[in-house]
């Protein structure tokens, strides 16, 4: 029996340890070479902002160069097309969005590129709560009087987001139709000019990640009324959820996470996603974004691409709910 026990354990540590030297193999075939990160948006972003100590740790983790290239334009499609149609080596990542591989194949009628056909998905790496913040002038304190308020004066009051189509001016869409509210959209070009206006006066909300605008709730600039994703934000405690809020099952997140081009073997595939996710597992990545508002989320290759269909359907009916189209 003991003899039998003993042989059996032998057999699982070394298929371990044969599993475990196969990955240090194939991680091997990308060290000292140089490797592409693309950002699809540009570089001080939100995007850029997660990208580049996952850049820094997965060169370390590889004994590679990584390089982030920041490459924005069209809701991110640009960035995504260029990876899209790279060789699929291992040497061209990207640092996909919920834009980029969720929303933007609901909102762009000629789209480029399949974003889940032309992609191999690595792992998803961290998520983002949408915060709906206000000027401190405003006499609201909670969602509820925001409501009220909103209910009072229909179609005079403006919310901003950091453009059409973003995670902002969607989660705005799918709260107005959950709320019964009419509340007027303003795009910008961008997070920074909505701030500016915001805490200007000339917008009376915002819906934007919370990363975006959490300096100022933190100087007491603005007032965050709720954040969209399931649970509250660890960075602000005391701000409700939406679904807390009295609109149970309300969730809506921005996340980020890496693709390699479609057809990249297996074994890069493996060896990518092993470094990727002991990267977002890590401390030292947690320490760079918890203080932002982003908490690190892993989910592997399997979990991602479900994840991401997933994605994909619920994004899809809050473009159509909210009649949104760019062609």
């Amino acid at each position: 029996m003991r003899r039998r026990q003993f042989l059996r354990n032998g057999l699982v540590a070394a298929i371990a340890g044969l599993l475990t030297r196969s990955r240090i193999a194939r991680a091997q075939s990308l060290a000292g070479k140089q490797i592409r990160l693309i950002v699809p948006f540009p570089a001080g972003g939100p995007t850029d902002i997660v990208a580049r100590p996952l850049a820094q740790m997965l060169g370390d983790g590889l004994k590679a160069v990584v390089l982030v290239d920041n490459r924005g334009g069209a809701g991110g499609s640009l960035g995504a097309d260029a990876v899209a149609k790279s060789p699929p080596d291992g040497q061209t990542l990207l640092m996909a969005t919920v834009g980029t591989h969720a929303i933007n194949p609901a909102l762009y009628k000629n789209l480029s590129y399949d974003a889940e056909r032309d992609f191999t998905p690595i792992a998803l790496v961290a998520m983002a709560p949408v915060a709906v913040v206000v000027h401190p002038s405003q006499p609201v304190s909670k969602l509820a009087d925001l409501v009220a308020l909103a209910k009072r004066m229909p179609g005079k009051l403006n919310y901003g987001s950091a453009g059409v189509g973003t995670p902002g001016h969607l989660t705005a869409e799918m709260f107005k139709t959950a709320a019964g509210i009419d509340i007027q959209h303003i795009p910008y070009k961008g997070s920074a000019p909505a701030v500016t206006d915001l805490l200007g006066g000339q917008i009376q909300i915002m819906f934007d990640p919370l990363q975006s605008v959490l300096s100022n709730v933190v100087a007491g600039k603005l007032r965050a009324l709720a954040v969209s994703s399931k649970s509250r934000s660890s960075v602000q405690p005391d701000v409700p959820t939406i679904a807390e809020s009295g609109y149970d099952g309300f969730e809506t997140t921005a996340w980020w996470g890496v693709f390699a081009p479609a057809g990249l073997p297996d074994a890069l595939a493996a060896a990518l996603a092993g470094e990727v996710e002991g990267i977002a597992n890590s401390e030292a990545f947690r320490r760079q974004l918890e203080p932002l508002g982003v908490v690190p989320t892993v989910l592997g290759r399997g979990a991602f691409s479900e994840f991401q269909h997933n994605e994909l359907a619920k994004w899809a009916k809050a473009v159509r709910d909210g009649g949104v189209r760019i062609d």
